[in-house]
């Protein structure tokens, strides 16, 4: 068989398979085609690809003679459409999102995995792109905050006085978040963290920061580590208590996101307009409507002297490391279809099945084909 990797469009940076990553599948017995200047972004040369036992070719090429095709973001539908029709797909397709796509691809019969579909489950954790690639945005959201700040991150002790440390609060200590509370602690700021689900609060403890409890949340075992909607009265007081602590914080990253919704509203306008000038909010949810009722989707806005960032897709300005990552995860979640070089699906493993948007002109996803059901 053999396997397509395509360069990304313009503004990501990554690839989703690394020269490394293509030996691994060489040694399956598979042969892999890589459309020319697609690991460039990354580092990754034609050169390098070929040297790995890689074939370069053009994107017509790939599209047209593959078997499997590997990225990260989707394709157009029209380059669907020259896919050979047994041919399966692998991208994040923001399928819980995006139904336009979805319902195009289970009237065209294709075979997808949308990988932001990977189950939260213990076996699945070395194929879940979530977790990974919200390392990276963590990582780099405390270093975009540090550098953004008119001040210093650590307290320092000179002979010109001393320097207190930041103050950073992290809203969302899921992956992302604890990435950003152990970046922003490594930095030498003091760093304070507010999740709704107590079993965070352990978590934010382990790794030195200080948790802002709020009682009253509901969670759900269910949610795959996920927060779940609040009430309205908690929400209120959620809120409330935000706002006691944005006044005193010079920087605020925001993580929260609850899947196939719109992003929770935690930091209000009157919270901005209490912020000291100089003042700081890195908004990672802001593609889905954001923590921040003042973030804009990849844009930076100054309000009363505090700047905010409506950042998104962060891992793809570390591409190297994002995208070795993302391969990994890849490699792995491969192995569970790729059997004796050749497309073996499983649907009686709930991984596959999880992550399978459709095959046959049949939705296999349980909540993709939930959603379809209400749509």
């Amino acid at each position: 068989m053999k396997i397509g990797i395509l360069k990304e469009p313009t503004g990501e940076a990554r690839v989703a398979l690394l020269p490394e990553a293509v030996k691994t599948l060489l040694s399956w017995g598979t042969a892999v085609v890589v459309e020319s200047g697609a690991g460039q972004a990354s580092f990754a040369s034609d050169a390098t690809y070929e040297a790995a036992g890689a074939t370069i070719a053009t994107r017509e090429a790939i599209l047209t003679t593959a078997d499997m095709i590997c990225g990260i973001q989707s394709l157009a539908t029209t380059e669907i459409s020259q896919m050979k029709p047994d041919a399966v797909l692998l991208a994040q397709m923001g399928a819980l999102y995006n139904l336009d796509l979805t319902k195009f691809l289970l009237k065209e019969k294709r075979t997808a995995f949308s990988m932001e579909l990977v189950p939260r489950t213990t076996r699945a954790q070395s194929m879940d792109v979530l977790s990974s690639m919200a390392t990276v945005s963590g990582y780099k959201a405390a270093l975009l905050a540090a550098n953004s700040l008119p001040r210093f991150f650590p307290m320092f002790m000179t002979a010109a006085g001393s320097i207190t440390p930041a103050r950073v609060m992290v809203i969302g200590a899921g992956v992302a978040g604890l990435q950003a509370i152990a970046t922003s602690k490594r930095l030498g700021a003091t760093v304070y963290a507010f999740d709704v689900r107590k079993a965070a609060k352990e978590e934010v403890l382990s790794i030195g920061a200080k948790f802002i409890d709020v009682e009253g949340a509901k969670e759900d075992k269910g949610a795959g580590g996920y927060a779940v909607e609040q009430s309205e009265e908690y929400i209120q007081k959620q809120k409330d208590t935000i706002h006691e602590h944005a006044q005193k914080a010079d920087a605020i990253i925001t993580t929260a996101q609850i899947p196939g919704r719109k992003a929770p509203l935690l930091v209000e306008e009157r919270t901005v307009l209490a912020m000291k000038p100089g003042s700081v909010i890195i908004d990672l949810a802001a593609s889905s409507g954001g923590n921040c009722a003042l973030s804009q989707p990849d844009q930076t806005v100054e309000v009363n002297g505090v700047r905010i960032f409506g950042v998104d897709n962060l891992a793809t300005q570390l591409p190297q490391d994002a995208s070795k990552m993302f391969g990994k995860n890849y490699l792995n979640f491969l192995k569970l279809i790729i059997k004796d070089a050749a497309i073996n699906l499983n649907f009686e493993d709930d991984i596959v099945l999880g992550t399978c948007v459709c095959h046959a002109g049949e939705a296999k996803s349980p909540r993709v084909a939930q959603l379809l059901n209400q749509s």
